[in-house]
């Protein structure tokens, strides 16, 4: 079989770590080269995964012999770096959040439909072994009807320098907790109708963030068409290390996917100290399901079926952080699909 061409475009954290899953794990698919328009980063990431290293998408596309990108630059550039692609007639692999807005979703949907190329969405917990067997057990009415649905994140470090804009990013709502949007609307099995978020800064002064809007902390309520409840916090940065969990609390059960052992009392404080150990980076903590959300692409695209992780699922996230942003601003609850367009 001739191999699944991928250009990953975007050499950061997330750009290389798609880019070495492609090269030393995924069979069947071959990286033809990595997109990076600052020179000095290019040219590591070309030496690190011995493949060309151009500046642009145009370039890339202009090149020739590509069946799939891989996007993982800043959110504000994804719908055009997504256009562009589907445009050529290539397949495109979406890192969350998928856009900033819900009209940008809306384009990017349409025109991987018209092209006929499929649009997958990095929801890594999709694929991540736990969590798709919470769901199986969920759908297979282990725990009875989902009443209430609990997703955390909370991540070491402070988010990349443009992200603390939230005009450029949408905040750590999008950033960090669409990851959490999209698996509680997942496991729940239900759309979500109204949120009403809350957040605040503690540590962005003390490390020199001076970004009007920012915040680090963050806790929505949700209500789902089905009725059920849901709630979700973030923190970024969160010092102790790598925390993600998710807990469904069902008619007749309970889920906990991602539990901490079970100590009476528990301290974490630096990364790697401490009683317990915990994660200490996103990749690592998710070092499956990356692999995994990438090969469920190459399939998605060589035979047509629909990804796990769609347009309109990441649409769906995208229209919960607009709403969670707009409720923490006016200091009230926000039906979902209400918020001003940008």
């Amino acid at each position: 079989m001739t191999p699944f061409r991928l250009a990953v475009v975007g050499a950061g954290r997330a750009g290389m770590l798609h880019a070495a899953n492609v090269r030393r794990w995924l069979a069947g698919a071959e990286l033809a080269c990595v997109v990076e328009p600052d020179a000095a980063r290019a040219r590591q990431a070309a030496a690190e995964l011995e493949v060309p290293a151009l500046p642009s998408l145009e370039d890339a596309l202009r090149r020739g012999g590509i069946d799939g990108v891989v996007v993982t630059t800043p959110t504000f550039t994804h719908a055009e770096l997504t256009l562009l692609a589907a445009g050529a007639g290539v397949h495109v692999f979406c890192e969350k959040p998928m856009a900033l807005t819900v009209e940008e979703c809306d384009r990017m949907i349409a025109a991987v439909e018209d092209a006929g190329v499929v649009l997958q969405v990095g929801f890594v917990r999709r694929f991540q072994p736990e969590f798709v067997e919470a769901r199986r057990r969920i759908e297979a009415g282990d725990v009875g009807e989902p009443m209430l649905v609990k997703s955390l994140t909370r991540g070491p470090g402070l988010p990349p320098p443009w992200a603390h804009d939230p005009r450029l990013s949408n905040g750590l709502l999008a950033e960090v907790c669409s990851h959490d949007f999209d698996s509680c609307r997942w496991l729940a099995g239900s759309e979500i109708v109204r949120v009403y978020a809350e957040t605040a800064n503690f540590k962005g002064e003390e490390r020199g963030v001076r970004a009007a809007g920012f915040y680090d902390n963050a806790v929505v309520a949700l209500r789902f068409a089905s009725g059920a409840l849901g709630a979700i916090d973030g923190t970024c940065p969160a010092d102790f290390g790598y925390d993600a969990r998710v807990e469904v609390l069902g008619s007749e059960g309970l889920l906990v996917v991602g539990q901490l052992p079970a100590l009476a009392l528990l301290e974490a404080r630096a990364r790697g100290a401490g009683t317990v150990p915990t994660w200490s980076s996103w990749p690592q903590r998710f070092e499956q399901g990356y692999r995994e959300e990438l090969r469920a692409f190459v399939e998605a695209a060589r035979t047509g079926s629909p990804p796990a992780a769609g347009g309109a699922d990441g649409r769906a996230a995208v229209a919960a952080v607009r709403a969670a942003n707009r409720s923490f601003l006016e200091e009230r609850p926000v039906q979902v699909g209400s918020e001003v367009p940008a």
